[in-house]
């Protein structure tokens, strides 16, 4: 054991003065460079002198300024961006609610077959937006339309999802029965 230990004692001593005259070499080096320089300055006229300070100075606080602002500026754009890109994110996850899944698929058959009759994309549509038993009807190119529902909101809701896609109201006709309370609309639309 005591052997080993010898040994790495050994080879530290060995590595410790190669590594000492290596920093002392680039001491010696730096050293020489720094005397270089000092002697060139002391040989300059205090004008001189005094022009390249303010000439360092200005340099300085002109590349470091400008730096700033830079990454200032480039941080500022970047973190706009990313406000934005959030953003459309967030709007694009809201009307996910907007877009007809059956519409898509309609539109985008393989075999460009023709999408489903007006009369039967109206129904679905309204079947959707949670008006059930809906009388619709084909009327030339345009659709005739006849329900009744309780919640205005419901209402509004499935006339906004026609006009989103693509529906005109020729003629809309809205009661509400105060009896019942239910909401009687008559339209007839067209694309």
């Amino acid at each position: 054991m005591k052997r080993l230990q010898r040994r790495a004692k050994s080879r530290n001593s060995i590595a410790e003065p190669s590594k000492l005259i290596k920093d002392n070499a680039l001491l010696e080096r730096f050293s020489h460079y720094r005397n270089t320089l000092s002697s060139r300055w002391h040989a300059l006229p205090s004008r001189d002198q005094l022009a390249l300070t303010v000439l360092s100075v200005f340099l300085l606080v002109f590349v470091g300024g400008y730096g700033g602002y830079s990454t200032h500026q480039a941080a500022t754009d970047s973190k706009n961006a990313y406000q934005a890109q959030v953003a459309d994110y967030f709007w694009l996850r809201a009307q996910a609610g907007n877009i007809d899944s059956q519409a898509l698929t309609a539109s985008a058959a393989p075999d460009g077959a023709a999408a489903m009759p007006p009369a039967s994309r109206v129904s679905t549509l309204l079947d959707h937006s949670g008006i059930a038993n809906a009388q619709v009807v084909a009327a030339g190119d345009a659709v005739q339309l006849s329900f009744n529902h309780a919640s205005q909101a419901v209402v509004s809701g499935g006339l906004a999802k026609l006009q989103q896609q693509g529906w005109q109201f020729t003629q809309l006709s809205m009661q509400q029965d105060l009896t019942s309370q239910l909401i009687q609309v008559q339209a007839t639309i067209a694309q």
